[in-house]
Formats: structure tokens, C-alpha cells, sequence
């Protein structure tokens, strides 16, 4: 079955799932007899089994057929891949989001991290591998073979997350650099290279000089498995084999990009221009309008050092209350997926650098503000149950200091 749909082009495959959804999906008229029947029932009972029904009535038959691809060579894979295409069509073939939405539940079950395998990527790893490494890298671009073997030098070291079902395909690419303090920006730390001392926190030393890891670079290598999450210690599994590997190492933490910064801005000043009702603190009102002009493109003069003092402390201000306040109304959650990422692991927010991305992509995406998240070992349970449980989030000293 799978082979037959391999080779169908894009509208035999939308022809054929929603054959799949329409014959196999579920029998509605079932389920409308089994509540009418929940609602006739006086007996408690009745209605237990009543509920049993329906909560097998509610399983398309089509996720059994799914299932068995669980068992056959490649079949993971060929889910995974299902789901990619299904998220691509989605808005062209709406009648196909039940089934998308079924397969997220099923992967999501399979790919929980305690099924997941680590092993640390080599120069010497095969090349195939490589490849996919470069073609996956989504944080920040490599650009050559050179620019490859840089990040995979001895005071580097790159992670693949693995599922048994997909030995052959990576899952994540973790990247991390092994420096002396805690780096504030990314263009040093990717192009350092073995002979910068790195005794700034932001060129790579070498590894014996070095007391801290620096993750700066987590990239999904698979868009079938977008928005399942691998459980929420990912980072720390990660964290433990450095310190087997490295035990003189002693801050883990890291220098990540604030994606949604700018657009939560937007979105703020366009509702204070037409008068709507933001919720937001007057202070936080008055601080977006005094970077009103800086919304464009481009940076002032081509450079986040051209930005005057006021307009700079009003934007580290502005993150500082973005990251601890900026909330997904659905789920209570931090606006910011990075941030969401990183606290629902543990994390604690300990630094935000000014200028951290110098180059005209950080600064559309959030002023050439980046952030520095801390993971310390003792911590990262109770900041993720508090995180996750009260919606509480683990802040430095330094960090709190810049909101008014």
C-alpha cells in the first residue's frame, strides 16, 4: 500500500487519503445513536458502557490501517513523510485535517524521548549523514563543507536524536559550543575558530580551557513531525552526556534567537493605531511607541550601534517583558516558541544580549536581540513544573533589573 502511494503524484496521493477519510474515518450516524442513547440513560451503568462505545466510536478505522505501518521496514518514515505532505496541503485540502491531526496523535505516542537514541555527529560520521545536517541546519545556515567541519571541530560538539524505527534518519541536530563564559553573540561564536582564546564567553577555546556549553543551534529534521513534542527534557538528556564526556565543564546554556519579538510588537502598535484595547501597562504602551520608527526593515544606518542609548534600553526593556509576560491566551504559554521550548525543559532565562545578531535577519526578527538560556542541573525539574504547572517562569537577577 504504501509503494502504490509513493508512486501516485500529488493529486493521486490527495485522491487516494481522501478515499482514506471518507471509507475509513469515522461513522458519524453511529455516533450521534450511542449520545442519544448516553442522554435516554438514567441507569449509571448503562451509561458507562454507553461511554465505552463511544469512545470506540470515536477511533476512525483508518488509524488501525496506519498502525501497521509501524511494524514494516521504513514504515515510521513513511508516516512521518504522510504528515509532512498532509501539513503542506492542509489549506488546499481542509477535508484531510482530521486525518493530520489523527496522525499527530500517533507519532506523537512513538516519539516521546524516552524512545529516542543520542549519538554525537562527527567529521568522520558518514557522509550521507553530513549532508543532512547541512540541508537541515535551520538556525543559522551552514554555508560551506568548511563551514561544516568548523562547527565540528574538537571544542564543538554536534548531537542527532534518533527513533529506532528511523535509524537512518535524524530527528534533531543539537549544536553546542565549548567556550569560557557565557556567549552573548552568535557571529563570533559560529565563525571562532581553534586558535581564539575564547576567554570572552563569545570565541570557542579550546576544550580543556573551557567551562561552559553553549547550545546555539536546535533544528527539526523532520517537517512530518512538526509541532510533537519529544518530551520536555530533551536538553537535559543532552546536558548529561557532556558532563559524562566533560565533567570540568560548568554552566550549560543557551544563545538562542527571540523569533517573535517583533511580530508580537507589530501586532501591539498596529492595535494601539487603530484604538483598540491592548491590555497592555501604560509603560509598556509608551516604550512600543518610542520604537515605532524603528519597525521598518532595516536597521538605523545599517547597524544596531547606531541606535541611540533611550531607544536601545527601551527595547531590552521591551524583551525582558515579552519574555515573562507575552502569553498564548489558548494555553497560557510563553508567546515565544524559542522560549516556550527552552522553559518547558527547564531552562532559566539568565541573559539577553544587545546586537547578539548583527546580521539583517536579526534584525527584522528582534532588533539583533538574542537571549541566553540557563540550564542548571538541580533546577530543571522544579522550573519545569513550575512552569508548566503554574505558568511561572525561572528569571535572573539581571534580567528582572531591566523591567521598570
Amino acid at each position: 500500500l504504501g509503494h502504490d502511494f509513493l508512486r501516485l503524484d500529488v493529486d493521486g496521493k490527495r485522491a487516494f487519503l481522501h478515499l482514506l477519510v471518507n471509507e475509513f474515518g469515522i461513522d458519524r450516524d453511529r455516533v450521534a445513536a450511542i449520545m442519544t442513547d448516553w442522554d435516554m440513560a438514567d441507569d449509571l451503568a448503562e451509561r458507562a458502557l454507553l461511554e465505552s462505545e463511544l469512545r470506540d466510536a470515536l477511533v476512525p478505522p483508518f488509524r488501525s490501517i496506519l498502525k501497521e505501518f509501524n511494524s514494516l521496514p521504513q514504515g515510521v518514515k513513511f508516516l512521518v513523510d504522510l504528515r509532512g505532505d498532509l501539513l503542506r496541503w492542509r489549506k488546499e485540502a481542509p477535508g484531510l485535517a482530521m486525518l493530520e491531526r489523527d496522525l499527530k496523535t500517533l507519532l506523537a505516542g512513538w516519539f516521546d524521548i524516552g524512545f529516542l537514541e543520542l549519538e554525537r555527529i562527527t567529521w568522520n560520521s558518514p557522509a550521507s549523514l553530513l549532508e543532512k545536517l547541512i540541508a537541515y541546519e535551520a538556525v543559522h545556515a551552514i554555508q560551506s563543507w568548511d563551514d561544516l567541519k568548523r562547527r565540528l571541530a574538537p571544542d564543538r560538539r554536534c548531537f542527532a536524536f534518533f527513533h529506532p524505527g528511523m535509524p537512518d534518519e535524524p530527528l534533531i541536530f543539537v549544536e553546542v559550543a565549548l567556550v569560557n563564559g557565557i556567549a552573548g553573540n552568535i557571529d563570533k561564536l559560529i565563525q571562532a575558530d581553534d586558535d581564539d582564546e575564547g576567554h570572552d564567553g563569545d570565541n570557542a577555546g579550546s576544550v580543556e580551557r573551557a567551562d561552559t556549553a553553549i547550545f546555539y543551534s536546535i533544528s527539526n529534521a523532520q517537517a512530518g513531525l512538526a509541532g510533537i513534542s519529544f518530551g520536555d527534557f530533551l536538553i537535559k538528556r543532552v546536558v548529561s552526556q557532556l558532563q559524562r564526556d566533560l565533567p570540568h565543564l560548568k554552566q550549560f546554556c543557551t544563545l538562542s534567537p527571540i523569533p517573535g519579538l517583533r511580530t508580537w510588537m507589530d501586532r501591539q502598535l498596529d492595535a494601539m493605531a487603530k484604538g483598540a484595547e491592548t491590555g497592555l501597562p501604560k509603560v509598556i504602551e509608551a516604550a512600543l511607541n518610542d520604537c515605532d520608527e524603528l519597525m521598518g526593515p532595516k536597521p538605523p544606518a545599517n547597524s544596531p550601534d547606531a541606535v541611540g542609548e533611550r531607544t536601545k534600553t527601551n527595547i531590552e526593556f521591551l524583551t525582558a517583558w515579552y519574555l515573562l509576560n507575552a502569553k498564548r491566551p489558548e494555553t497560557g504559554s510563553a508567546f515565544d516558541p524559542v522560549a516556550h521550548f527552552h522553559l518547558s525543559n527547564g531552562a532559566r532565562i539568565e541573559r539577553l544580549n544587545w546586537n547578539g545578531n548583527g546580521k539583517p535577519d536579526g534584525w527584522v526578527q528582534s532588533f539583533g536581540m538574542m537571549v541566553n538560556y540557563l540550564y542548571h542541573l538541580p533546577m530543571i525539574e522544579k522550573n519545569h513544573e513550575n512552569y508548566v504547572g503554574q505558568g511561572e517562569i525561572a528569571v535572573s537577577s539581571s534580567v528582572k533589573r531591566l523591567l521598570r
